[in-house]
């Protein structure tokens, strides 16, 4: 069995790692502020998060990320731990320290770790592209310009520049991943969670309405999981970075999806008609080329999917409503 290290385990895509990870029998090792499972109960019972090991730490604290990627002899690290643009707005300040910090710290503890690193990937994002209309109408592979409008951006780019130096100056390889709108349990915070509430919303019968509009790229947040850890393994040389694409489709052609899968849920979900600001129309030749064939649950499957869970969880009492008003 290898070893996995997973900060940031008890976010969204964090949680769906460690069930994908879990599920395959691995030993996975989850490095967070919280180590209230609020997110993992979702996803494993009791007799699964038993074998996940907690460790309570901060990616803030470089003395103890590297000492714990050394005591635990990782063979992977999986980077997720980050604030979402909502709290980078509102203090960049702390958001620079984790996002960015956060991210050499553990660039400084895969180092140390040396060749017995066998992958590194971190979780980059669709926000260091600007909104679509700084674009032409050609697919953005990754070499198009990064013209961020979030400071929740411009440190996931600051991150991609940083770990290309890693690579050129300690050939410290890595891989670096931008999601755009993640949907599914546990989709819970963050301005593209809209998508994932109004289903949930509309599980009990509450009406919704989705912040914004426009042009978005949907991700089932399996199928990020499993390319996270996909990425990890891949022994390839070099600091990557690979555009996630997805389902491209308006948010108003979701919500159409969406009733078309439920017809009960007609009317209930609705969207303004502000748009994000970040361009979707995103090439993934280069993610291909890195891993073969791409996780990718078509997107009535992934609704489906994400409504029987809260289906699930509104049975057993379980469904936590509190994000809907946030």
């Amino acid at each position: 069995m290898a070893r996995y290290f997973v900060t940031g385990a008890q976010g969204c895509i964090g949680a769906w790692v460690v069930k994908n990870l879990v599920d395959r029998g691995q030993d996975v090792i989850v490095f967070d502020v919280d180590l209230e499972p609020r997110r993992l109960g979702l996803l494993l019972d009791a007799q699964a998060l038993s074998r996940v090991q907690f460790l309570r730490g901060d990616v803030c604290d470089s003395d103890q990320v590297s000492s714990e990627v050394l005591r635990q002899n990782v063979d992977y690290i999986i980077h997720l731990a980050g604030l979402q643009v909502p709290t980078c707005r509102a203090n960049p300040k702390l958001g620079a320290m984790v996002n960015v910090v956060g991210t050499i710290n553990v660039f400084e503890a895969a180092r140390a770790r040396g060749n017995e690193l066998r992958g590194l990937v971190y979780a980059s994002s669709a926000a260091v592209f600007g909104p679509e209309e700084d674009y032409g109408d050609n697919p953005l592979d990754e070499s198009a310009s990064l013209l961020p409008e979030t400071h929740y951006g411009v440190f996931k780019q600051c991150n991609e520049g940083n770990a290309r130096i890693y690579y050129r100056d300690h050939r410290l390889s890595s891989v670096g991943l931008r999601p755009f709108a993640v949907y599914g349990p546990g989709r819970d915070f963050g301005i593209t969670s809209g998508p994932t509430k109004a289903l949930k919303a509309a599980v009990v019968g509450r009406s919704f309405e989705i912040k914004f509009g426009g042009s978005v790229s949907m991700q089932f947040v399996d199928d990020t999981a499993k390319t996270f850890i996909a990425c990890a393994e891949s022994r390839k040389a070099g600091a990557r970075v690979y555009n996630i694409r997805g389902a491209v489709m308006t948010v108003e052609e979701f919500i159409q999806v969406v009733e078309e899968a439920y017809p009960r849920f007609r009317g209930l979900i609705r969207c303004t008609a502000n748009t994000i600001g970040i361009a979707s129309n995103l090439a993934e030749q280069g993610l291909r080329d890195e891993i073969g064939t791409i996780p990718t649950t078509d997107l009535k499957a992934g609704i489906e999917a994400t409504v029987q869970i809260f289906q699930r969880l509104q049975s057993e009492g379980r469904l936590d409503l509190s994000d809907l008003d946030k």
